[in-house]
């Protein structure tokens, strides 16, 4: 009965893999890939909690998304990825002048998720007031505050959807300067953030925006995972993962959404 229902999950995958997409874009995955994803959808379905999924081919156009991929889940601290980008736009506007100290600040935030660099950022550039207007304008059009954490970076109700607009924001809309500054950064990430996309393996040269906290409404962690992996970045993987686990939810999530980079993309790149 379990092969049976693995067998019927795989199936119902590979059917939801041909989305709308551009004219003259392709609109399917390649089979070895289709079966990494009905592969990497059954293991996330076997996980506890909510794990919403965003895949997506730049060069293609083709997009997997799962059930979860409009679940609102707290963004934790992968806004810090929407901060940097505001700030640089700013900057380039003349609305801020950023500093070095400023600049080295959102180095902390990309590379180790710094809360402190975060914070001081966050409140000295306008807070909620500022950045949360702009925010959807990066594709983060499902995000809203709560009464629960009202003003702050981290305690934002976002969606896996959200992450994959911001990422391709950053890797399409962002004058060439800044998006090769951010890939960079996300490429090399401090050991802490070396989990969920990274998953992929070294061969996929992945990049990573990391996100996790334990302070859920029932206590339980979040785990969140957005970046890019393969040859000039060519797919883009938001992950986030609402654990509804207390006990060891930390490496639950954690293991989740490695696993399930790791099932997409680890060996696929050759040579």
């Amino acid at each position: 009965m379990k092969r049976l229902s693995a067998i019927l999950t795989a199936i119902l995958v590979m059917l939801a893999l041909t989305p709308a997409t551009p004219a003259g874009a392709t609109t399917r995955f390649g089979r070895e890939l289709e079966a990494r994803i009905a592969r990497a959808q059954a293991y996330a379905d076997s996980r506890p909690g909510d794990t919403g999924i965003v895949l997506r081919d730049r060069w293609t156009g083709a997009v997997y998304r799962s059930a979860d991929a409009g679940t609102l889940i707290w963004a934790c601290s992968t806004p810090k990825l929407a901060m940097v980008v505001d700030l640089l736009l700013r900057n380039d506007s003349g609305a801020v002048q950023l500093t070095a100290e400023d600049r080295e600040l959102m180095r902390r935030m990309l590379d180790s998720s710094d809360d402190a660099a975060a914070h001081t950022l966050w409140t000295r550039y306008g807070g909620e007031a500022e950045f949360a207007k702009r925010f959807p304008s990066y594709g983060m059009t499902d995000m809203r505050f709560t009464d629960q954490h009202p003003h702050h970076w981290g305690w934002i109700l976002t969606t896996a959807n959200d992450l994959d607009r911001l990422v391709n924001y950053v890797l399409t809309k962002l004058p060439r300067h800044h998006r090769d500054y951010i890939v960079h950064e996300m490429r090399t990430v401090d050991a802490n953030q070396q989990w969920g996309v990274w998953g992929a393996g070294p061969a996929a040269r992945p990049g990573n925006k990391n996100g996790w906290s334990d302070d859920n409404d029932d206590g339980s962690w979040i785990m969140n995972s957005v970046g890019f992996v393969g040859p000039h970045e060519r797919y883009t993987l938001a992950l986030m993962n609402n654990t509804k686990v207390i006990q060891n939810g930390y490496e639950t999530g954690q293991e989740t959404t490695t696993k399930i980079s790791e099932i997409l993309f680890k060996g696929y790149f050759k040579g």
